[in-house]
């Protein structure tokens, strides 16, 4: 395959080139979308995918770029796909467009799609998973952490929406755009969502990594907001909960890296519906420099999704919880062909039918000693907020 990366001057909007049938990973607008399939590969075959095509860069330190995801299972199969047509923007301005030629499909025009006209569409909205098998999940958990069995386990549950009509992937995106732009925002074959949890960035030496755990609910009103966020930077349970996260990563990233910094005290992080206890990492990696998709492996799924130790939590997560998890939990994002790339934890999501008429939801909170699991019933509510409200508003 062969493909060639031209400047772009005329500004564009990642979503709409995206649109409903194409991939999307942004952020505050720097990211990546794509349309039309050049090829399509299990996400541990993506670097040889991408060393394999002669490039032609007119823009300059830019290379082919695949969209993909990994899912919860450690090592379980992903996937990426390598877009026929790319549009990509960077933090400092910067606009490119790739073509690629001699794939599995042409290259399309740069025609952005329309923007959809708002209608109303009815929706159902039912849980999949009983709530007394969820709370029946969280004692189980929370028990086996008051035996020393474990520090932490993530319980979660499924919710479906589904509509006699086709769900608008792309009047979805930009609903998740307009409250959720800080937010990592993805669509890869009908997994659609917007991630304020950076997994792993490498960005040449450099590695980033922002790790959440720890929620609370955000009411619109200021003054409750900040007693609220005060409440949980001081809450033990809270605390306890995004150590273990910040300790596993911290771990694992360390010994790829030079030196690896951290907050000292984890900071708030607040999107439109919760507000998250986080803490930001950067390192610098040593050489030889490590591929994007091998922190990604290592690191997936962390704590923050699974629990620890990890290989107890996820018997329990496979024994309590009586779902397959799939994509939920894993991570989606991009790589390129010199191994960098972004990659968020896939949370905030749905997963949609292939004829899109249901739409599957899943939000899971982390266990501890101290968890009711009347809370965090209340948790699992205002985490799937975020993507019921852009799905079911008109």
């Amino acid at each position: 395959m062969r493909a060639t990366t031209v400047p772009l001057e005329t500004a564009i909007d990642l979503n709409d080139v995206a649109a409903g049938d194409g991939v999307l990973f942004v952020r505050d607008g720097v990211g990546v979308a794509g349309r039309g399939v050049a090829a399509r590969v299990p996400v541990d075959d993506a670097r040889a995918l991408l060393a394999s095509i002669d490039h032609h860069d007119e823009v300059g330190g830019r290379s082919p770029v695949a969209i993909g995801w990994v899912p919860f299972e450690p090592g379980g199969p992903g996937e990426v796909v390598l877009p026929a047509l790319l549009v990509g923007k960077a933090a400092d301005g910067t606009q490119w467009v790739t073509r690629v030629e001699g794939g599995d499909e042409p290259a399309p025009d740069l025609v952005p799609a329309p923007r959809p006209a708002p209608r109303a569409q009815a929706f159902t909205v039912a849980p999949l998973t009983p709530i007394d098998r969820y709370l029946a999940a969280v004692t189980t958990a929370r028990d086996a952490v008051r035996a020393g069995e474990l520090t932490k386990a993530v319980i979660a549950r499924e919710v479906s929406v589904s509509s006699d009509e086709p769900i608008d992937v792309h009047a979805v995106l930009m609903r998740l755009r307009g409250s959720f732009g800080s937010s990592h925002r993805y669509s890869i074959d009908g997994l659609i969502g917007a991630s304020p949890e950076l997994l792993v960035a490498v960005d040449g030496h450099i590695v980033r990594s922002h790790p959440l755990a720890g929620t609370a609910p955000r009411t619109g009103d200021p003054a409750t907001d900040a007693r609220v966020a005060a409440e949980l930077i001081a809450s033990t349970k809270d605390q306890v909960e995004h150590r273990v996260v910040i300790d596993m990563i911290h771990d694992t990233l360390l010994p790829w890296c030079s030196y690896l910094d951290w907050e000292p005290e984890p900071s708030i992080v607040t999107v439109a519906n919760v507000q998250h206890l986080g803490t930001a990492m950067e390192g610098r990696l040593s050489d030889p420099l490590p591929h994007v998709l091998d922190l990604v492996r290592a690191l997936c799924p962390t704590p923050a999704l699974g629990g620890f130790p990890r290989d107890e939590a996820l018997r329990l997560i496979a024994t309590a919880e009586g779902f397959e998890r799939g994509r939920y939990g894993g991570a989606v994002g991009w790589v390129d062909a010199a191994g960098n790339g972004t990659w968020a934890v896939t949370i905030r999501c749905a997963e949609l039918s292939t004829d899109r008429r249901t739409a599957r939801l899943v939000a899971g909170g982390g266990i501890v000693a101290a968890s009711d699991p009347g809370l965090e019933l209340a948790e699992t509510q205002a985490k799937l907020q975020a993507m019921l409200s852009a799905i079911v508003r008109p």
